[in-house]
């Protein structure tokens, strides 16, 4: 017996592969327009959309435009504003502090973008919330997150060479991803709740982070220490390699004298100074170094 789906006329079965070749002709010609109009006009590239904001309990509403200011994964670049021979920024610190940041050009801190470092303390536990420099990916590692805590928190494994760290929950507050750092020994689930649910950030119109917390979670305050290394809000200028500064508000300088741990461990030139309730710590070749903790000069608001 002949198949079902046999052609039992042969002047059909030719018509429809006549039709069928003209239609792959039509398709491989519409393809190559496209593709010559596509390579006219590609358009932006595609990127975060930092137009909104995710606070700590999910829900999404619009944000500030930045208008001035370029905001990368993970990093902060606003333009400066020129001053005789100098620049100057306007930052936002994490606790929501605005301050003026004047500086020689030639240091160049706002080429080198800036990103938010915060001390948190979850049901009595310490951990150290920051953004890590290659955004996501440089925690998921292409993989999946063990689970989501809430909408916008998502617990990975601990990450391979991390030394003393384990889990990490990312959180997301619109461009921003800051990873919370635990321990080998762990939060308990109940503290990862916490954490996850009664930590708030929000982005402000220059595109800084500012971040609330309700109890059982407590934000570090400036000038508060752990083993003697600075945890309160902080701003860091650089990357993993390269001139790198730090900006910790510190309303006691006189207890400002150790070095902050980021930049101690790094086995570069470093030093710090604190002027104005701020701590200036800085970290690359010694000419940066000398320049940064000398001339960089901050006006807390």
């Amino acid at each position: 017996m002949a198949d079902q789906f046999d052609v039992i006329e042969a002047g059909g079965l030719s018509r429809r592969r006549r039709l069928t070749g003209v239609a792959v002709v039509v398709a491989l010609l519409a393809v190559a327009v496209a593709g010559l109009l596509a390579g006219r006009d590609p358009g932006p590239a595609p990127g975060p959309d930092p137009g909104s904001l995710t606070t700590g309990h999910g829900t999404t509403r619009p944000a500030a435009p930045l208008t001035t200011t370029r905001a990368a994964p993970n990093l902060l670049q606003v333009t400066p504003r020129a001053k005789g021979g100098d620049e100057v920024l306007r930052v936002v610190f994490p606790d929501g502090t605005p301050a003026e940041v004047r500086y020689p050009s030639r240091l160049g801190l706002a080429a080198l973008g800036s990103r938010p470092l915060q001390g948190v303390w979850v049901a009595g536990q310490y951990r150290r919330m920051s953004a890590p420099y290659g955004g996501e990916a440089e925690v998921s590692k292409g993989g999946r997150p063990l689970r989501s805590l809430t909408p916008n928190v998502d617990l990975y494994p601990r990450q391979p060479g991390s030394g003393s760290y384990g889990q990490v929950l990312l959180f997301a507050f619109g461009h921003w991803r800051l990873a919370l750092y635990d321990r080998p020994d762990g939060l308990t689930f109940e503290q990862r709740m916490a954490a996850a649910g009664h930590i708030r950030g929000r982005v402000t119109k220059g595109g800084y982070l500012v971040l609330t917390a309700t109890a059982p979670v407590r934000l570090a305050e400036p000038g508060e220490t752990v083993q003697g290394d600075p945890v309160g809000p902080q701003l860091w200028f650089g990357g993993v390699t390269g001139d790198v500064v730090g900006l910790i508000p510190v309303p006691d300088c006189g207890r400002a004298s150790q070095p902050p741990m980021m930049i101690d461990r790094r086995g570069r030139p470093a030093r710090t100074v604190c002027r104005d309730g701020v701590q200036i710590a800085a970290s690359g070749s010694p000419a940066f170094v000398e320049r940064a903790v000398k001339e960089i000069r901050i006006t807390l608001k």
